[in-house]
C-alpha cells in the first residue's frame, strides 16, 4: 500500500482488528446476538430492541451500542471493548470521541459482508445540527450498493477504483483482482481508505488526485467509479457529492477518459446523473458522450427525479435544508438551463477494438434479478455473439425461448367473443424485460425449440403466412437480433 496516513498506527490497526474479532463484532455475530426482531429494527433505525438485548455491556454489547446504536457509554466499558487498542489512541484517531460523561462513536465503523469492516464518517442523520466536513467520507449508502451490485465480478489482473472514499468498492475489487489501485481527490478520504484496507488485511495502491489524473498513461482491466455525480451549477461544498463540473459534465468526462484507461477487452462501470432538458431527448444527449470513443456502451436509467425533489434530496443529505438561498440558486440554475428532470443510472463500457461499437442507452426501471453485474456481463456476451454473425449467420443458428418466458395477453370482449388487443412477452427473471409483439413474432418465438435452424423455421412460417421465405428472412434478422440482445430467445450451441 502507498503510504497514506491512517487513522491509527499500524499497531493500532492490528489491535483494533483483534478487538473486533475477539468480540465477534461482525455482521453474523451481531445478528446472532440481537436476534431477528432487533436486527430488523436496527435496519429501520429503531434501536429499542437492540438496546434491551445489550444491557449487560460485555465487549460485543458495548461495541453494538456505540457503533450500531450510536449510544454514549462509560469510558471503562468502551476501553474494555476496544482492548488491546488503547483508548488514548482510539480518541486521537477519532475512532471514538468524548461526549457528556462517556464516549461515543467518532466514526462509522460498520461490520460488512462476512468478515469485513468499513470505516467512514458518521452520517449527517446521526449528528443533527453538526455540519458535515467538506471532505466528509461516505459509508455504505444506496448508490454504493448499486455500484457494488452492478459491477462485473469476473477475475482480472488489475482494477481501479476512481474516487474510492471509504474504500468499499476497492474491498470488493480485491476479491477478483490481483492488484487494486484506488484514487481520491481527498487526502482525508485516503486516510479512511488506508485504514479500511489495513483493517481487512488488504494491500492497495492509493493515489491522491482528481479522478483519472493520478493514473494518467496507465491502463486497467476493470475500472469502477462512484464519482461526485450530483448535477448543478458547479458549486463545490462537499467533495463526495460535488465534482466542480457544471451540469452533468462529470459523466461525459469519464466516458471520454475510458478509452485511455482500459486494456483491450477491459470494462469500466460508473454511476452517473444526467439532465433531461426540455425539447431534447435525454438518451440522445447521453449517447453523445460516447461518440468517437470506440467503446461498446450500455447505459441504463434506473430513476428520474424532478428538480425540486432532487435538490431537497441532496441538501438533506448534507444537512443543508436550512439554507433557502442555496436551494433557490440551485433551482434557478435548473430553470435557466431548461432542466425538467434528472436521471440516475449505470454506465457500462467495454474496450473491444471494434470498428462499429454498440451503444445502447435505455430505460430500465423494472426490478432486475440480482446481481446486476451478472446481467451486464451477459449483455456484453450476447453482443459478442451477435457481432460475430451476419444475417446468414443468424439464419443458420438455432434458437430456443428463454427459460420461463411468459406470454401475457390483453383482450376485449365483443359480439364475437374475446378479441386480443395486445400480446406481450415477459421475462420473469434476469433483466425482466417486457416486449409487445405481433402474431408473426409470437409464432417465431413459439417455434423456437432449439431443433431447427432459423432459416428452416422461417420457411415453415412463410408458407403458413403466404409470404416468400426471402422476404420473411430479411425482416426476421433484426427482430431476432433484438430478441437475442434482450435475452428473450437464446442461441443453442452446436
Amino acid at each position: 500500500m502507498d503510504r497514506h496516513d491512517m487513522l491509527l498506527s499500524p499497531a493500532g490497526v492490528d489491535a483494533l482488528r483483534t478487538a473486533l474479532a475477539r468480540a465477534d463484532f461482525t455482521s453474523n455475530g451481531i445478528a446472532n446476538r440481537l436476534g431477528p426482531q432487533a436486527t430488523g429494527g436496527v435496519a429501520r433505525n429503531d434501536f429499542r430492541a437492540a438496546l434491551r438485548a445489550t444491557e449487560d455491556r460485555d465487549p460485543l454489547a458495548t461495541l453494538i451500542r456505540v457503533f450500531i446504536c450510536d449510544q454514549t457509554e462509560a469510558e471503562s466499558a468502551v476501553a474494555a471493548a476496544l482492548a488491546p487498542l488503547p483508548v488514548e489512541e482510539a480518541l486521537a484517531g477519532g475512532i471514538v470521541e468524548r461526549h457528556g460523561d462517556g464516549l461515543r462513536a467518532g466514526v462509522d465503523l460498520e461490520p460488512y459482508g462476512d468478515d469485513w469492516w468499513v470505516l467512514a464518517d458518521v452520517p449527517a442523520s446521526a449528528r443533527p445540527g453538526r455540519p458535515l466536513h467538506a471532505e466528509h467520507v461516505l459509508g455504505i449508502g444506496g448508490a454504493t450498493q448499486t455500484l457494488i451490485g452492478a459491477t462485473v465480478r469476473r477475475p482480472v489482473e488489475t482494477a481501479l477504483d476512481l474516487g474510492t472514499g471509504s474504500g468499499v468498492q476497492a474491498l470488493h475489487l480485491s476479491t477478483h483482482a490481483r492488484r487494486v489501485t484506488a484514487t481520491d481527490v481527498s487526502e482525508r478520504a485516503l486516510r479512511f481508505a488506508a485504514t479500511t484496507a489495513a483493517l481487512n488485511g488488504q494491500d492497495w495502491e492509493l493515489l491522491r488526485g482528481d479522478m483519472v489524473a493520478p493514473v494518467a498513461g496507465r491502463r486497467f482491466d476493470l475500472v469502477v467509479s462512484n464519482p461526485p455525480f450530483v448535477v448543478g451549477p458547479g458549486t463545490t461544498t462537499h467533495v463526495y457529492r460535488d465534482s466542480g463540473r457544471v451540469g452533468d459534465a462529470i459523466g461525459a468526462e469519464l466516458a471520454a477518459a475510458a478509452p485511455h484507461l482500459l486494456t483491450e477487452g477491459g470494462t469500466m462501470q460508473y454511476l452517473a446523473n444526467w439532465v433531461h432538458v426540455t425539447g431534447e431527448d435525454w438518451a440522445e444527449r447521453v449517447t453523445g458522450w460516447f461518440a468517437g470513443t470506440g467503446l461498446d456502451a450500455w447505459v441504463v436509467q434506473r430513476e428520474v427525479a424532478d428538480p425540486m425533489a432532487y435538490v431537497n434530496l441532496w441538501l438533506t443529505d448534507v444537512g443543508d435544508t436550512a439554507d433557502p438561498q442555496r436551494m433557490a440558486d440551485w433551482l434557478d440554475w435548473f430553470d435557466a438551463h431548461k432542466v425538467e428532470a434528472i436521471g440516475f443510472g449505470i454506465v457500462s463500457l467495454r474496450r473491444g477494438g471494434h470498428d462499429e461499437p454498440i451503444v445502447r442507452v435505455e430505460d430500465l426501471r423494472q426490478r432486475v434479478e440480482p446481481p446486476m453485474g451478472d446481467r451486464v456481463a451477459e449483455w456484453f456476451d450476447r453482443q459478442d455473439w451477435l457481432r460475430a454473425r451476419d444475417t446468414d449467420g443468424l439464419l443458420a443458428a438455432r434458437y430456443r425461448a428463454a427459460e420461463g418466458l411468459q406470454l401475457r395477453q390483453e383482450a376485449t370482449m365483443g359480439d364475437e367473443g374475446w378479441a386480443v388487443d395486445r400480446q406481450v412477452l415477459a421475462m420473469p427473471h434476469g433483466l425482466r424485460w417486457s416486449e409487445e409483439i405481433d402474431p408473426l413474432v409470437l409464432a417465431l418465438v413459439g417455434g423456437a425449440d432449439g431443433r431447427l435452424p432459423l432459416r428452416d423455421q422461417l420457411a415453415l412460417l412463410a408458407a403458413a403466412h403466404d409470404v416468400t421465405p426471402d422476404e420473411l428472412a430479411e425482416a426476421a434478422g433484426p427482430i431476432v437480433a433484438h430478441l437475442v440482445e434482450r435475452g428473450l430467445v437464446e442461441p443453442v450451441a452446436d
